[in-house]
Formats: structure tokens, C-alpha cells, sequence
């Protein structure tokens, strides 16, 4: 959804509250019946005072992108180790310390599980469900090659991939900043609604035909309508999660490796 799309469908939605209030106040209304003014509508209003900061913040987009940075600085830190002739389960205690923090504590698990003597194969199969990540698939892949073959160039790979990693990181963070204008543009445009709403708030035969069963029925209907769109908006700049190739439950789908 554009920001032109998104200012639109705001000010067609104040729009309809000014012309329902207006065209409600041209009539003699009766006084309201006790309880209807704490009915649906002022029940309903808390929840959207609580749901709006949800719907309106950054999206969880950035932790994806931080981890996948993380698994970046891992990959060339833990290459860096093997070409010094150590060999990978050394290297990846040794890695430990300056494992970036968004992923330290699944590598300290997998340390831990090297530790307690788990074939090392296993272990990575673990480490890239601990991941849950096609990245992570990635680069559990490459190491558990490396296990398998015990070559010199398992460090060449891992740096490869680094490299790899680093692109995807600098795509992700180009798509997030584009759809970051949009949140944007609903933030701006969902506080000025709702400055202009509380200040006609203030002329009480403004809001008197929202005191009736269906004035609050209106307000619920344009309420939740609203909470709508800017779940949609939300869950269409949520990114798909690639689909992973390893992993427990994926081995035991297809039997033992």
C-alpha cells in the first residue's frame, strides 16, 4: 500500500466520521438510556488505545536482519580460526566469545553440546534448528561437510558465504527502509485523526449521537474497519521466511541421514 493510498483511505475514514455525526445531529435526539454511554464503543476504545502502538511500530523486520548480520560476523570469525590450521570443533569453542550477541546463545549450545561429546554432525543439525534460518541451514551445511571431509577449504567457504550473507543483509536492509515510508505515512496520518477526533470531542453535540445503541454500533464498525487496514498494511510488509533444507524434523520426514 502507497503512502497516497494510505493518506486516502485516512481522510476518507474522517471524512465518513464528520459526515456521520453531522447528518446524526440535524435530527431531535431522545436522551440517551442510563448505561449506553460505557456500552460496546467505550469498551471497545481501550483495546484500540492498546492494539495501536503494536500495529504502528517498526516492524520485527530488524532482528531478522541483525541475526543474519550476526551469522555473517560468526562465518568470517570462525574462517579466520580454521586457517590457522585448528580444527573445527576447536575453532568453534573458540569462536565463542566473540560470537555477536543475537545468535551467541545458540552457538553456546552448540559449544556445549561438542562439549558433552555429541557427534559433531549432529550437533550442526541441531545448531540450524536452533537457528531456524535458511542462512543457518547455509553455513550448519557447509561445517558439517567440513566435519565430514576435514579439507582446507572449508575456510575459503565460510568467508565465501560471509560474503554472500553481507549482500543479502544489504538487500534486506533496502527493502525494510521501503516499506518502513508507508508505516510512516499510517503513524502521521493515524495521530492527526486522532487530535482532530479529540478535539471535536470537546463539542458535546458532537459525540452525543454515539451516546445511542447505534452511534456505538458505528463507532465499533469504523473502529474495527480501521484496526483492519492497519493489520493489513502490517502483514503485507512482513517478509516470507524462505523454506529451511535441514534440520531434525526434516531428516525425520526423509529417515535416518
Amino acid at each position: 500500500m502507497t503512502p497516497l493510498l494510505a493518506a486516502v483511505a485516512a481522510m476518507s475514514l474522517l471524512g465518513g466520521l464528520l459526515l456521520i455525526g453531522s447528518g446524526l445531529r440535524r435530527r431531535p435526539l431522545p436522551p440517551a438510556a442510563p448505561g449506553l454511554t460505557t456500552g460496546v464503543g467505550n469498551r471497545f476504545v481501550p483495546a484500540v488505545a492498546v492494539l495501536l502502538p503494536t500495529l504502528l511500530v517498526t516492524s520485527d523486520n530488524a532482528a531478522g536482519i541483525a541475526r543474519l548480520e550476526a551469522m555473517e560476523e560468526w562465518s568470517r570469525s570462525l574462517a579466520g580460526v580454521l586457517t590457522v590450521g585448528v580444527g573445527l570443533e576447536q575453532a568453534l569453542v573458540v569462536t565463542l566469545k566473540s560470537t555477536p550477541d543475537p545468535i551467541r546463545p545458540e552457538v553456546a549450545t552448540l559449544v556445549a553440546r561438542l562439549r558433552a561429546r555429541w557427534n559433531t554432525s549432529q550437533a550442526l543439525r541441531a545448531f540450524a534448528d536452533d537457528l531456524d534460518d535458511l542462512t543457518g541451514d547455509q553455513i550448519a551445511a557447509s561445517l558439517m561437510l567440513g566435519a565430514q571431509r576435514r579439507g582446507a577449504g572449508l575456510a575459503s567457504v565460510l568467508e565465501g558465504m560471509a560474503q554472500t550473507v553481507a549482500d543479502d543483509v544489504r538487500i534486506r536492509r533496502a527493502i525494510e527502509a521501503d516499506r518502513a515510508k508507508p508505516r510512516s505515512t499510517a503513524r502521521w496520518i493515524t495521530l492527526i485523526t486522532l487530535v482532530v477526533l479529540g478535539l471535536l470531542a470537546l463539542n458535546g453535540s458532537y459525540i452525543a449521537p454515539y451516546g445511542t445503541v447505534l452511534g456505538q454500533a458505528i463507532l465499533l464498525l469504523l473502529l474495527a474497519a480501521y484496526l483492519a487496514c492497519l493489520v493489513w498494511m502490517r502483514n503485507i510488509a512482513k517478509g516470507t521466511p524462505l523454506p529451511r533444507f535441514i534440520g531434525a524434523e526434516l531428516a525425520g520426514r526423509r529417515g535416518p541421514a
